[in-house]
């Protein structure tokens, strides 16, 4: 009698558990229900949830600083850099950042990457090493 009141208990819990997720203050819930998005991002809350019906995918809303590691950049006068950069981007449309693009964080950096690349090689060298705080 005790073992099946404990197995009842444990079921319920994890029931109960697989019925809620709680979102901190920091991030925001998109839910797809049957791979349509149900409505807005949630949070921050105790969310429920439908277990095989419903998808949470969830973001963080903090300021993200992302290591952009040492590329090597031509400059106007064919001079080769070694230059890297720290990125610090914010999701904004939690929504748009999860349907919007594929690996929002990742498509971040590429595209630092590349804009750190293009606005170097229209500089020449001197100009470079003038202005290295702007």
């Amino acid at each position: 009698m005790i073992a099946l009141a404990i197995v009842v208990l444990v079921v319920a819990i994890l029931l109960i558990r697989s019925l809620f997720t709680v979102v901190p203050e920091y991030e925001r819930a998109v839910v797809f229900r049957l791979g349509r998005i149900r409505e807005s991002a949630k949070g921050p809350r105790p969310i429920i949830r439908i277990p095989g019906i419903d998808r949470v995918v969830k973001v963080s809303m903090r300021v993200e600083a992302v290591d952009i590691p040492s590329q090597q950049v031509i400059t106007a006068d064919n001079v080769t850099v070694a230059v890297d950069a720290v990125v610090y981007f914010q999701v904004i449309d939690p929504v748009a950042a999860v349907v919007g693009v594929d690996r929002y964080r990742f498509a971040s950096e590429r595209i630092a990457m590349t804009s750190l690349r293009s606005i170097i090689g229209r500089f020449q060298l001197d100009d470079l090493l003038a202005h290295r705080g702007r």
